[in-house]
């Protein structure tokens, strides 16, 4: 359903207006921007797996992009240079859509409960760029679910999921009520490895441990890392060894490297599919 705006004080252009405000979130919409992010929300809307409010696109690009808008979904379509105008600046891509926040999922519904078990643990991370790359790492290693802590920050954030690169349509969500409960609860009742990230010289040194078949790795907030009680509910605890007088590394780097270790990419794990960095 195309829609011809011919002014960006149109009242349906209402959300777009909002493109820095995280009350658009608290609302239950979220924003996808640009060509890649964009495309897979449709995808995913194709798929039943989230729900396309509205699309907005530049008029140079309403012929490619139609064709993959669900039945009834109003495109909004200006000049590029309006749409500029009404984001508030420059907008290169020239699409941008609106969508309905999911229902978050429950663990026992995504983890598989015999067999590989993959899970990520954010008790606390407050960047919304940092949880975007966690995010869109945990797809790309093959993450069963990602677990969000009460205090982690929302992951429908517009800057989460451009990051991501649309990764948070397809990787199941979990928010968790009590993030020490579950870690206990994925250990003793669901059978999987619980595995904390830490900077103790205690630890035992990832790359050490063998990838087990059901695992669930746990990465703290950027400043101070995972709680003593999110330490104490994990089985294990792993470190990165460092030199040069280097103690820590970025959540994101220090979780790739975890992630490739404890979720077997490294070994006869998981494929390795082609590296397309637009992906």
């Amino acid at each position: 359903m195309v829609i011809r705006v011919s002014t960006i004080e149109d009242p349906r252009l209402g959300e777009y207006r909002e493109i820095r405000d995280k009350p658009l979130v608290d609302r239950g919409l979220f924003l996808a921007e640009g060509e890649h992010v964009v495309m897979r929300l449709l995808r995913a809307a194709g798929a039943g797996e989230v729900r396309v409010r509205s699309v907005l696109l530049a008029e140079k690009r309403v012929g490619e992009v139609l064709p993959f808008v669900p039945a009834g979904v109003p495109v909004f379509v200006l000049s590029g240079e309006e749409v500029s105008r009404l984001l508030g600046f420059a907008f290169h891509s020239g699409m941008i859509a609106c969508g309905v926040v999911p229902a978050t999922a429950r663990l026992e519904h995504v983890v598989p409960r015999t067999g590989r078990a993959r899970v990520v643990v954010l008790p606390e991370i407050g960047s919304a760029e940092n949880l975007g790359t966690l995010i869109r790492l945990s797809a790309g290693m093959g993450a069963d679910a990602v677990v969000l802590g009460e205090r982690c920050t929302d992951p429908f954030l517009r800057r989460t999921v451009r990051v991501s690169m649309g990764a948070v349509f397809g990787v199941p969500l979990v928010r968790s009520g009590d993030i020490v409960r579950d870690l206990v609860r994925m250990r003793t009742e669901m059978g999987i490895e619980t595995v904390a990230t830490v900077l103790h010289p205690g630890a035992e040194v990832l790359g050490s441990l063998a990838a087990p078949d059901r695992v669930a790795v746990a990465f703290g907030s950027e400043a101070q890392g995972l709680t003593q009680a999110e330490v104490a509910a994990c089985g294990r605890s792993v470190t990165i060894p460092m030199t040069a007088g280097v103690d820590s590394l970025n959540v994101g780097v220090a979780a790739g490297i975890a992630m490739w270790e404890l979720f077997g990419r490294g070994r006869a794990g998981l494929p390795v599919g082609p590296a397309n960095s637009k992906n």
